[in-house]
């Protein structure tokens, strides 16, 4: 257990790198949170840094959540435990929740990070990759056909639970899911608002 409580630590450190603020920093020397719509997530740093650094920021972000549900689960089985044991489905979701919650309230930041969409890419596609496949495939023809990329990534976690209980997951992570379609909803809010009114902004 205190490997395991380790291993949560380390993911929510992972998770909490906060990868769009280096890079605008490193790119155009700007605070990202001072910029475009403030967040310092993927989207915010492609529009106001470039697509390179945007595009860059993704894949970081997405790696996090994606290595605290592989590499740290692999570490802690491979050197801490005893040979044939292995860890609980709901350990897993534990880890990922933990990178999770390091990209959206990270500590190097005053807890004020991104939305968490890559990072819950990651750990879905760690856990679940064909639920992941449906779910960015629904967010690519969203986007493609209304080039926002909020309304894309809304549909994609509403969508997300719903699949999750048509493929017949465990009840854990069917809550999992449902908790990381609430918090996304919960952090597009203000997109939401923008697009009733007409003025969200296009890719």
């Amino acid at each position: 257990m205190t490997y395991f409580l380790a291993g949560v630590v380390l993911a929510y450190f992972i998770g909490a790198i906060p990868t769009g603020y280096i890079f605008g920093k490193l790119a155009k020397g700007i605070d990202i949170r001072e910029h475009g719509s403030g967040n310092v997530g993927a989207t915010n740093v492609y529009r106001t840094v470039g697509k390179t650094a945007g595009v860059t920021v993704f894949v970081i972000d997405f790696l996090k959540g994606f290595v605290a549900v592989t590499l740290i689960p692999f570490c802690i089985i491979k050197f801490c435990l005893e040979p044939g044991e292995s860890l609980h489905g709901f350990q897993y979701i534990l880890l990922g929740i933990a990178a999770i919650f390091g990209h959206v309230w990270t500590i190097f930041l005053k807890f004020k990070g991104g939305k968490g969409v890559a990072t819950t890419a990651g750990v879905v596609t760690g856990v679940a990759p064909i639920i992941f496949a449906i779910c960015f495939s629904v967010w690519i023809i969203v986007f493609l056909t209304w080039r926002y990329v909020s309304l894309a990534s809304i549909v994609a976690a509403i969508l997300l639970p719903i699949v999750a209980v048509v493929m017949g997951k465990s009840f854990g992570f069917i809550i999992f899911c449902s908790c990381m379609t609430i918090l996304a909803v919960y952090f597009h809010r203000t997109n939401i608002k923008r697009l009733l009114q007409g003025n969200e902004n296009k890719s």
